[in-house]
């Protein structure tokens, strides 16, 4: 295994960029990492209650590069020196039910009055309005109502896709899209913004290619039907011969000529785009991969334009050829986990600490952000109850 080295000398693009997080679950941890990634100096107001939870715990690596300070949010004093930091910050994220932080005290028209520079970002399932804004979720939920899941699986019922595609795609890296829009805007204009972002709402535009294609006549509203569902034979995943899995993917008529080639597959197979015979062809392939192991078959197609690759476990990705050749894993205190991405050629990401303990940097935060020291408005309980915070 071939880990990337943490050593740089460039503090990453974001550098300079001051980023308050209100702690919570859900994707929105996972936005600020990635500003963390980037540069950004992220300072998250926690709680100390509940370090049971992942989530909250030290151990999550979702909190990496990141400082953390504990506010009672209850107490007008500890309200007081949040809007301080947002004062001094460029961009606050919080993924509370809306109204929450407007009943704090601390929501968009408060930080804005006190700093009207604030990028003001706010990571909910539903968004900030609708008939289900106000109600508790999480990713399957917020997908659900978009298609997406209708759409994937096999034909029997939707398979549940992680939590990948709602939370950290339609969730996450849209916040990060709208973040780094508005700070744009902020360098042209000088005036700050809300940026809503609502897992279902970037769930559905992550899915414009296929309702473009649903319109257009070249998508089937059912599961298994179609070119990039499974439907395909040449789209697939297959069994090996030692249960292992093989994903076949040569849509390209030459890809598929050399995947034919590489595989053996008769010549009297039924073709390629014979839709009436994909049922066959599928027999064909699978009767194929079946003959061999994936150890044997990863060797025929590597390095070849065949399309096919072995089914890494999570563990089995550390040491992939290709991974390791990126160096596309860092370990930082014994946890194995992803490098920054995407790469930067003049100013790269990077991974300067783990996660930190809840309050580990309160009194450093006050101080180097001006705020003062404020020892009256620090918790030794919770800091703010969960039950405002959006599920994830």
């Amino acid at each position: 295994m071939s880990l990337r080295k943490q050593t740089s000398s460039h503090p990453g693009p974001l550098a300079g960029v001051r980023v308050v997080e209100f702690g919570g679950i859900g994707p929105a941890p996972f936005a600020t990492m990635l500003l963390a990634d980037l540069g950004a100096d992220v300072v998250r107001i926690d709680r100390v209650a509940d370090l049971t939870d992942v989530e909250d715990d030290g151990r999550s690596v979702v909190n990496r590069g990141k400082r953390s300070l504990v506010l009672d949010l209850k107490n007008p004093r500890g309200i007081e020196i949040a809007l301080g930091l947002i004062e001094q910050a460029d961009v606050v994220v919080e993924c509370f039910r809306p109204g929450v932080t407007e009943r704090l005290g601390l929501g968009p028209e408060s930080a804005l009055a006190r700093n009207p520079r604030i990028v003001y970002g706010r990571m909910t399932g539903w968004g900030q309005h609708g008939p289900k804004a106000h109600t508790a979720g999480h990713d399957l939920g917020y997908i659900a109502g978009t298609g997406l899941l209708h759409a994937i699986g096999g034909a029997g019922a939707p398979s549940v896709p992680l939590n990948l595609l709602g939370d950290y795609a339609g969730g996450a890296m849209y916040l990060v899209t709208g973040v780094l829009a508005a700070l744009h805007h902020v360098t042209q204009t000088g005036t700050g913004q809300v940026v809503d972002a609502a897992i279902s709402d970037g769930t559905a535009h992550l899915g414009t290619l296929i309702y473009g294609m649903l319109a257009a006549g070249g998508w089937r509203d059912e599961r298994a039907a179609n070119l990039l569902d499974g439907g395909a034979p040449f789209y697939d995943v297959y069994q090996t011969a030692d249960g292992g899995h093989l994903t076949v993917a040569p849509i390209e008529p030459k890809f598929y000529a050399e995947f034919a080639r590489l595989a053996e597959l008769p010549e009297d197979r039924p073709a390629q785009h014979d839709r009436d015979r994909w049922d066959e062809l599928r027999e064909v392939i699978a009767q194929r991969i079946k003959a061999r192991t994936l150890a044997e078959w990863t060797e025929v197609f590597s390095g070849t334009d065949a399309c096919v690759e072995p089914v890494l476990s999570l563990r089995e990705a550390f040491d992939d050829e290709h991974a390791n050749a990126r160096q596309a894993f860092i370990e930082m205190d014994g946890v194995i986990q992803p490098a920054p991405s995407p790469r930067f050629s003049v100013t790269p990401g990077h991974v300067h600490r783990s996660a930190p303990m809840a309050g580990a940097d309160t009194a450093e935060v006050l101080e180097e952000w001006g705020v003062g020291p404020a020892a009256e408005a620090l918790e030794s309980g919770a800091a703010y109850q969960r039950e405002g915070v959006n599920a994830g």
